[in-house]
């Protein structure tokens, strides 16, 4: 018998949703459903800057377009910002974040003059400028009321355990294909930022937060965010949580090959609704087997 699991799907509201959205939103719809578990909705919706009620409205109404319910009440991460910080806080509290001055440009000349900077999966890593920085300067620079994001230290998480960090269970395609077990590489995207003036917390610690509060066991999304586990398995690890599992899924790309994006129209669910494609016809198209 099936271990009921409890999945979510977690989109941002800065547009309406694509096909791709749709494939995960079914994926783990349909998990749920058949291990007799749960399937939560959750609105990512931190960036003030991006996000609008307006396209929460439609993300909602072109999920039960889909055919899609869930269990309990809409979460909102707009409502929760206050949790987030109290847990900014408590690391800052233990020395494991810093903060971070650099503007774009000053991170950018800096890298611009390492004859070899440190590399993630998509480019240059951030130098650790003011890891470097002395707390004298630090305190100078934050009673002038400096702009600053904060900053996971990496290393200083990495010595504050007890034990090696654990691995997290890929269950799905995951990146070049790897599953099962997957050697945690927390180093892999750097001192990520948790937080900062415009959007008071990162995508990685509310998600890593939500997930826990809401008991998810089974985090279903793209495998464009396989890289971003390792992190924030660091993130669980200090936190004290339990790592869900995971299943990254295959990308739904367009003629051309190009994965998917809120700006390609032809393929958002307003318009092929809009064209009269009935939801039938989106769910027969997506193929959750492949």
């Amino acid at each position: 018998m099936a271990i009921p699991e409890i999945t979510r799907f977690a989109p941002s509201p800065t547009g309406g949703l694509h096909l791709g959205h749709a494939y995960s939103a079914r994926l783990a719809h349909a998990v749920a459903r058949d291990t007799g578990g749960s399937f939560l909705l959750r609105i990512e919706d931190i960036d003030t800057v991006r996000c609008r009620p307006e396209y929460t409205a439609q993300i909602i109404d072109e999920l039960k377009w889909l055919g899609l319910d869930w269990d309990g009440p809409v979460r909102h991460q707009s409502e929760r910002i206050a949790d987030y910080r109290r847990e900014i806080a408590g690391l800052t509290a233990r020395g494991l974040t810093y903060p971070c001055f650099c503007t774009r440009r000053d991170i950018a000349d800096e890298i611009s003059r390492m004859q070899s900077a440190p590399q993630g999966p998509e480019g240059p890593l951030y130098p650790g400028i003011c890891r470097k920085l002395d707390e004298s300067e630090r305190a100078m620079r934050l009673a002038a009321g400096e702009p600053h994001a904060i900053r996971l230290n990496i290393a200083a998480c990495i010595e504050t355990l007890a034990a090696p960090l654990d691995g997290f269970v890929e269950t799905g395609r995951g990146a070049a294909g790897q599953t099962g077990l997957i050697a945690p590489q927390p180093g892999i995207l750097g001192d990520i930022v948790l937080g900062r003036r415009d959007v008071g917390v990162s995508y990685h610690l509310a998600v890593v937060i939500d997930d826990h509060d809401q008991g998810v066991t089974l985090v279903t999304r793209g495998d464009d965010l396989f890289m971003a586990t390792h992190v924030q398995r660091l993130l669980q690890a200090v936190l004290g949580f339990a790592a869900p599992r995971y299943r990254h899924h295959r990308l739904i790309r367009d003629a051309s090959g190009r994965r998917l994006a809120k700006r390609d129209q032809a393929q958002t669910l307003a318009a092929l609704r809009a064209s009269g494609v009935s939801p039938a016809a989106v769910r027969a198209s997506l193929r959750l087997n492949q």
